[in-house]
C-alpha cells in the first residue's frame, strides 16, 4: 500500500506546484449504508483526485474534480439552459473539496478484481456515510500507495504543525485506518446484499505497522496481477542477447527493474536489484545493459526508438526495448534517490545525443546540454500554466452535428464503380485543407480528389482531377502540394524536377505554369509567405534547399527566386521544413534537429535552438509566434518562443535573441512508453509521427495538436499539456494506416483523415483515452468502398 518514503520528499519539495500528487481518472460515489435516502449515489462519472496545497502552512486539501469529455461541458449547458449556467457558478457542481484531517479516516483498498478504492467519512452527512473514489483500472497500485502516503503525511503536518520530514513510522501509524472496511459503491446493491459480498480484509502484512512495510512488500504488491486477468498470459521478459565488448563505461547504477504487463496494464517487478550500464561499444555506437545477480535481463543499442522518459518525482526511468522479431516491451527502472537518477540520465543522454549527432557531448556548451536534458524529462510549463487554466475551450454544440461519415454512392450509380479496392495501384498520400473555401484535396498518385465540407461536418465527394501532368504533357505524382492565392491555385512539386515548381489552376483542374526557381539551387520544401497567406491574393512564398532559405516570386521573368532575399549557408545545414507566423516570422528546421527563428528573410537568425539529434520532419508555428511545434519520428517538441526575463522580456525569439543562458525550455510530447509498447504490440511497426499541426483559424487560438502514427490518430489538448496533466492526449484507431490528417479550418472539433483508400471527417469527440481496450480495438471493416474512397472518375 505504501510507496518508499523518499519518493514523497520530491513530491512535497516543489512548492511552486499547487498540486502535490494526482490520480487522473476514477469515479466518485457517496455511499450511505445506514441511510433511508438510498444506498449509493454516483456523484462524478469521470473525475480526478488531487492533493493540493492551500494558502496556509500545514493545511492541505483532497480535491475531487469532475472531468468532461470534449464538448460535454458545453453540451450540458446548452441542454440545461439558464438554470445550468447559474448552477455552474457554484464550484461544488464540478469539484468537491475536503480538508485533509485525521477525522476523515481516509484509507484505501485493492479489491479482488484489482480495483483500487479510496474511502473517507462524509463529515457533513449522516452517521456511516462515506465518500468513495473508485480508481480507473489504468491506475497502478504504486500510484495508489503514493497518493495514500502523501495524504497521511499531510494529516500529520496538520495535526502536529511541523514538516512531514520529522515524522517517524510510529507517528504515521495513527493515521492508518486500514482496519475499517469499505462497503462497495453500487447504485443497485442494498446494504444487506453487500454485507454478504463484503470484500475480504486487507492482508495482515498491510495492517501491521508501517515500519514493517519493506521495499519488497511494496514491490510485490504493486506487481500483483488483477484477479480478472488471471486467465490472460502475463507478459514474459524476452531472452537477452549477447553483450558486446565495451570500450568505455558512461554510467553504471543500481535500480529496481519492472516490466510492463500487457494483460494487467501495469508494471510488474522483475528484480529488486539490477545494475544498469550504458557503455560505448564502437564509433558512435552505445549499449544499454540491465544485469541481475543471477541473469542478464536485457541489452540493446541506445537509439531514439528507446523513447526515454525520466520522472524525478517517482525516481523512475521508462524506456522501450525491441527484440529482433520486432516485438516491443516497456521497462521501468526505479532508483533509490534523485542523485542516482541524475547520474544515470547524464550518461544515457550523452550516449543518445552522441549516437544521433556523431559529435562528442563534451564539445557542446553546458546550456545546450541542459536544453537536451530538459527535453527528455517530465516538465510542467509553469509560466504558461496560469494562462492555460484561465482559458475556456470553445466548443459549439452545433459543430458536433450528426455522426460524421463518408458519402455513400447513390443507389443509381453504376455498379461497375463499386470495387473492393481501387485497381489503379495507387494510394492516398497527401492532404491539403482549404482555408478560403470549404474544400479538401487528396493526392492519389497522379490524381487529386476534391471533397466538399458539408454544413453538418461531413465530406462530400465533389470531383476528381484525373491527370496531373506538366504543361508539356508528362504525367507525375506530386511530392508536395500547397494551396495558394485564395485557394484558387495549387502549387505542386515534382520529385523528378527539383529546380522547379508547378501551378495548377483549380478552376480548370490543370497545371498551367512551370516555375523555374534557380539553375543551381533546388527546392527541397516550401511554405506560405505568412501563415494564412493562402486566404489572400499574395503571390510570393518561401522556398528552401538543403542549405538556403529564399523567397519565390512567380511574377518575375526567368528564374523565380528573389536574389535579394536569399540566405545561403556554406555549411551543410540539411534544412528539412519551414513554417511562418501571421506576421511572416519564419521558423526553419533541419534533419539534424536544430531550429532557427527569423524575423525576415536575408538576415541572420535571431534565435538558434540546439539539436536533440533526431531529424525534424514537420514544423508548425502558432499564428502569434508564441509556440513552435516540431515533429520528430517518435516525439514532438513544443517550444515556448516568448522570453520571460532579461532585457528582451515580452519579446519573441523571432524578434530578439534569447540570452545565452536562458534558452526556452522544450516540452517533449510523446506517448507513454507503455502505450508505445501496446501500439507496437498491435501494429508490429515502430512509431512514425506524421507532421503535427495546430488547429487553425484567423481569430482562433491554438487549443489542440494533431498527428498520426500507423493506424492511430493522436490529439493533444494544449490546456492539459501546459498544465502538466498526466493524460493530455486522446486517440482514435483505424483499420489501415493514416496517411495524412489535419483539422478542418476554423475548428479544433473536426478532423479530416486520409487513409490509403478512404477520406473522411471525424468529430474529435469520438477520440478516446488510450487504454488497453481503445488501443486494441480494431474498427469494423466496411463491406464496400464509398465514393469518397475511390478517386478514379473523370474530371
Amino acid at each position: 500500500m505504501f510507496m518508499l518514503r523518499n519518493v514523497t520528499k520530491y513530491l512535497f519539495g516543489d512548492t511552486s506546484k499547487e498540486s502535490i500528487v494526482e490520480i487522473p481518472q476514477g469515479q466518485l460515489y457517496l455511499v450511505r449504508p445506514l441511510s433511508p435516502k438510498g444506498y449509493s449515489e454516483l456523484i462524478f462519472k469521470d473525475a480526478a483526485a488531487t492533493i493540493r496545497r492551500t494558502g496556509q502552512d500545514y493545511q492541505y486539501q483532497l480535491v475531487i474534480q469532475r472531468a468532461y469529455e470534449e464538448g460535454e461541458e458545453e453540451l450540458l449547458a446548452d441542454e440545461d439552459g439558464e438554470d445550468a449556467a447559474a448552477e455552474s457558478l457554484s464550484a461544488d457542481k464540478d469539484e468537491k473539496t475536503f480538508l485533509l484531517d485525521q477525522g476523515l479516516h481516509l484509507r484505501s483498498e485493492i479489491r479482488e478484481g484489482g480495483e483500487a478504492v479510496f474511502a473517507w467519512r462524509d463529515l457533513s452527512g449522516d452517521p456511516g456515510d462515506l465518500y468513495e473514489f473508485v480508481c480507473d483500472r489504468s491506475v497502478q497500485a504504486g500510484e495508489v500507495g503514493t497518493f495514500e502516503l502523501v495524504a497521511i503525511k499531510c494529516q500529520y503536518e496538520r495535526k502536529f504543525r511541523r514538516p512531514q520530514e520529522s515524522a517517524t513510522e510510529r507517528d504515521l501509524q495513527q493515521f492508518n485506518f486500514t482496519d475499517q472496511t469499505i462497503p462497495s459503491a453500487s447504485a443497485v446493491s442494498s446494504p444487506a446484499a453487500k454485507a454478504a459480498d463484503s470484500p475480504p480484509p486487507k492482508p495482515k502484512a498491510v495492517e501491521d505497522s508501517i515500519a514493517k512495510q519493506t521495499k519488497k512488500d511494496m514491490s510485490s504488491k504493486s506487481s500483483k496481477p488483477r484477479a480478472s486477468d488471471k486467465e490472460v498470459v502475463s507478459t514474459k521478459a524476452p531472452p537477452s542477447v549477447s553483450i558486446p565488448t565495451a570500450s568505455e563505461i558512461l554510467t553504471q547504477e543500481r535500480a529496481e527493474l519492472h516490466l510492463f504487463d500487457f494483460a494487467s496494464g501495469s508494471f510488474m517487478l522483475q528484480d529488486p536489484s539490477v545494475t544498469a550500464t550504458v557503455s560505448e561499444i564502437g564509433k558512435w555506437q552505445y549499449w544499454l545493459q540491465i544485469s541481475g545477480s543471477d541473469k542478464e535481463w536485457l541489452g540493446q543499442p541506445v537509439i531514439a526508438d528507446i523513447n526515454p522518459v525520466f520522472n524525478f518525482e517517482y525516481l523512475s526511468f521508462i524506456f522501450n526495448h525491441y527484440t529482433q522479431d520486432g516485438s516491443a516491451y516497456s521497462w521501468l527502472l526505479r532508483f533509490k534517490d534523485q542523485e542516482t537518477e541524475e547520474r544515470f540520465q547524464e550518461g544515457l543522454m550523452r550516449a543518445l545525443w552522441e549516437q544521433l549527432n556523431e559529435l562528442k557531448w563534451t564539445k557542446t556548451t553546458e546550456d545546450d546540454r541542459q536544453y537536451v536534458l530538459d527535453a527528455f524529462q517530465d516538465l510542467t510549463m509553469e509560466d504558461a500554466e496560469n494562462e492555460a487554466q484561465g482559458d475556456e475551450e470553445e466548443d459549439d454544440a452545433e459543430e458536433l452535428g450528426d455522426t460524421q461519415r463518408t458519402e455513400d454512392y447513390d443507389t443509381d450509380e453504376s455498379g461497375d464503380d463499386v470495387v473492393a479496392k481501387p485497381d489503379d495501384g495507387d494510394i492516398n498520400s497527401q492532404l491539403a485543407v482549404g482555408y478560403k473555401h470549404d474544400r479538401s484535396f487528396v493526392v492519389r498518385g497522379s490524381k487529386i480528389g476534391v471533397f466538399k465540407h458539408t454544413p453538418n461536418n461531413n465530406l462530400e465527394f465533389s470531383t476528381n482531377i484525373s491527370k496531373v501532368e506538366t504543361p508539356g504533357g508528362k504525367l507525375f505524382s506530386p511530392k508536395k502540394v500547397m494551396l495558394h492565392a485564395e485557394d484558387t491555385d495549387m502549387i505542386l512539386q515534382n520529385e523528378n524536377n527539383p529546380n522547379s515548381l508547378y501551378r495548377m489552376d483549380l478552376e480548370y483542374g490543370k497545371v498551367v505554369d512551370e516555375w523555374k526557381v534557380h539553375d543551381d539551387i533546388t527546392v527541397k520544401n516550401f511554405a506560405p509567405e505568412k501563415k494564412y497567406a493562402q486566404m489572400t491574393s499574395e503571390q510570393t512564398f518561401l522556398g528552401l534547399s538543403h542549405n538556403a532559405l529564399y523567397r519565390i516570386d512567380p511574377r518575375l521573368s526567368g528564374n523565380k527566386m528573389v536574389d535579394s532575399d536569399l540566405k545561403q549557408y556554406t555549411s551543410k545545414n540539411a534544412f528539412s521544413t519551414a513554417a511562418t507566423t501571421e506576421k511572416g516570422y519564419i521558423a526553419v528546421a533541419s534533419e539534424k534537429g536544430d531550429i532557427r527563428m527569423f524575423d525576415k528573410l536575408g538576415l541572420r537568425a535571431k534565435t538558434s535552438l540546439p539539436a536533440l539529434g533526431d531529424p525534424i520532419v514537420g514544423l508548425d508555428v502558432a499564428a502569434d509566434g508564441r509556440w513552435v511545434l516540431a515533429t520528430c519520428r517518435t516525439y514532438i517538441l513544443l517550444i515556448d518562443a516568448l522570453q520571460k526575463d532579461g532585457k528582451n522580456e515580452g519579446k519573441l525569439g523571432f524578434e530578439r535573441a534569447f540570452a545565452k543562458d536562458s534558452k526556452p525550455q522544450p516540452r517533449r510530447l510523446t506517448l507513454k512508453p507503455s502505450h508505445v509498447a501496446q501500439f507496437q504490440y498491435e501494429t508490429k511497426a515502430p512509431l512514425s509521427f506524421t507532421p503535427a499541426r495546430f488547429n487553425t483559424g484567423v481569430d482562433d487560438k491554438e487549443t489542440s495538436i494533431i498527428t498520426a502514427t500507423g493506424p492511430f490518430i493522436v490529439t493533444w489538448n494544449m490546456k492539459k499539456v501546459l498544465g502538466g496533466k498526466t493524460d493530455p492526449y486522446t486517440i482514435k484507431r483505424y483499420e489501415e494506416e493514416v496517411k495524412a490528417d489535419d483539422f478542418k479550418y476554423g475548428s479544433d472539433k473536426n478532423v479530416i483523415v486520409a487513409l490509403p483508400n478512404e477520406v473522411n471527417m471525424v468529430a474529435k469527440q469520438s477520440f478516446k483515452k488510450p487504454t488497453r481496450e481503445s488501443i486494441a480495438a480494431t474498427p469494423r471493416a466496411s463491406g464496400r468502398l464509398r465514393r469518397s474512397e475511390v478517386v478514379n472518375s473523370p474530371y
